[in-house]
């Protein structure tokens, strides 16, 4: 396994071990906290990790403490211009992660990707020059050329689903999103699994979306449910992960527990 520091090739083959789509195309159900704080407890074991930004609201950037408004060269330039990833990538030294950042020029990218040749592949041209144990992508809240790219350029798909009314809205044209993909793209891309956010134990609806989507994805349902939590709610706007703004929390053990619970799914 490669070091932190020389986690940055120009390798031609993918030697990530895993590269994961976190991927819902409703927002707010937790996608970039989920990107974040896993990426996060995932370094804590040793792994060397990056968090690719592809969603073009940048919050992933801004929650791990960039300003997105002043950086030299994103996601975006990296896709069209074609640097090298490595002048783009920014370490966050102080929790040991990766991180390809995004800012408001990436919402052009659904427009010029459209004539740019093996238009659904760019993403995955991008990653296969990296090397890292983990490399978690944040999608954008919709099932444009820019997840479909994620999902092309992923070995998994990881769902994360709020505990709320409508939960199950829109995940019958996700699931046929990947099928396609699977398809035309990507044969191996696998489901790794539905993560529940923003799960409230005190209330009878939370426990009836959970019934469900048991009922519906069995074994594919983390067992790990991830809270509604202040801290957790907070952390971005310090521009911190979980960790460290409050370790102690029930968002962090949480987050702490899935990354675990992700391993253990991987490596069966």
């Amino acid at each position: 396994m490669l070091t932190y520091e020389s986690g940055i090739t120009n390798r031609q083959t993918n030697m990530a071990k895993n590269v994961i789509a976190i991927l819902n195309q409703k927002g707010g159900v937790g996608k970039t906290t989920t990107a974040i704080n896993l990426a996060a407890f995932l370094t804590k074991t040793g792994r060397s990790v990056l968090v690719v930004d592809a969603d073009p609201q940048a919050n992933t950037t801004s929650g791990l403490g960039l300003d997105k408004n002043s950086l030299d060269s994103t996601l975006y330039d990296v896709l069209f211009s074609h640097p090298e990833a490595s002048t783009t990538i920014q370490k966050i030294g102080r929790v040991g992660l990766y991180l390809l950042p995004a800012n408001a020029n990436l919402a052009g990218a659904e427009v010029e990707l459209v004539n740019t040749p093996a238009r659904e592949l760019q993403l995955k041209k991008v990653l296969d020059q990296l090397d890292f144990d983990y490399i978690l992508i944040d999608c954008p809240p919709s099932l444009g050329l820019l997840s479909v790219n994620a999902l092309s350029a992923a070995t998994d798909v990881l769902i994360p689903v709020q505990s709320e009314y409508y939960a199950m809205e829109g995940l019958s044209q996700l699931l046929a999103t990947i099928q396609q993909v699977r398809q035309a793209l990507n044969p191996n891309l696998n489901i790794l699994g539905v993560v529940i956010t923003l799960y409230d134990n005190r209330t009878s609806l939370s426990q009836q979306v959970k019934t469900e989507l048991e009922r519906h994805f069995g074994d594919k349902l983390f067992e790990t449910l991830i809270p509604r939590n202040v801290r957790l709610a907070e952390a971005p706007s310090f521009g911190r992960t979980i960790i460290e703004h409050d370790k102690w929390s029930k968002g962090a053990r949480a987050y702490k527990a899935l990354a675990k619970e992700l391993e253990r799914r991987l490596q069966s």
